[in-house]
């Protein structure tokens, strides 16, 4: 079965849950399902969630009740865990129930004189807030991921290749500052070398630039002639 059913399954037991016997049951159900989850993944899921993944299983399967607690006549509800589908939705709602676990065994412990029983809830509120936490780390890193591998994600999907560009800005062959669109190749055709450029003046062919021309004026003609 897969994994968020499962969840499903236990978020209403333990909320139809009244006698203190039934919400231990429930509780100890939440538990061994962190624990197989938490094992799934560590086998199957993806390599970034697998220690943590680990962890979760470690510490769900401190927070089972002992092997004569009576929540065990029931068997394991979590031995039916065939997949975990939806990694994010299952954890999500993984950590929506063992907030309510924790929540519910609040309640036992502070309703009871029994100190066996007062002891038994702390464990195992301990135990899912430690559980709670895993899949709260588990969660950032799919998120980290999901984000690298979006299309629009710095060095993740396609960002468009920059090298061999031309530069936005830059000076022409004569000294001008000219940008991007003017620049002559900037479209990656050759560049010409015909034709007036942007003041007007004819741009010579060839490698070298033409030679300087000194502009003479009408008073040194006149000092000229």
């Amino acid at each position: 079965m897969d994994a968020e059913r499962l969840v499903a399954i236990s978020r209403r037991d333990l909320a139809e849950s009244r006698a203190v016997p039934d919400i231990m049951a429930a509780a100890w159900q939440a538990q061994c399902l962190a624990q197989a989850i938490g094992g799934h993944l560590a086998l199957c899921g993806p390599q970034e969630l697998r220690g943590e993944a680990r962890a979760l299983s470690e510490t769900g399967g401190r927070g089972v009740a002992g092997p004569d607690h009576p929540a065990r006549r029931t068997g394991a509800r979590a031995a039916r865990l065939t997949e975990v589908g939806d990694m994010r939705g299952t954890l999500l709602v993984l950590g929506a129930l063992l907030g309510e676990v924790g929540i519910a065994l609040v309640g036992v412990a502070c309703a009871t004189d029994e100190e066996g029983l007062y002891w038994q809830c702390i464990e195992a509120i301990d135990a899912a807030d430690e559980s709670s936490d895993h899949v709260g780390v588990m969660l950032r890193r799919l998120a980290v991921r999901d984000r690298a591998r979006s299309p629009g994600a710095p060095n993740g999907g396609a960002e468009p290749e920059r090298a061999g560009r031309e530069p936005a800005e830059g000076y022409g062959p004569d000294g001008y500052r000219v940008s991007g669109a003017d620049r002559p190749g900037a479209d990656g055709q050759a560049a010409d070398d015909s034709g007036p450029d942007r003041t007007g003046r004819e741009r010579t062919t060839g490698e070298t630039h033409p030679e300087r021309v000194e502009v003479v004026g009408p008073a040194d003609s006149a000092a000229g002639s």
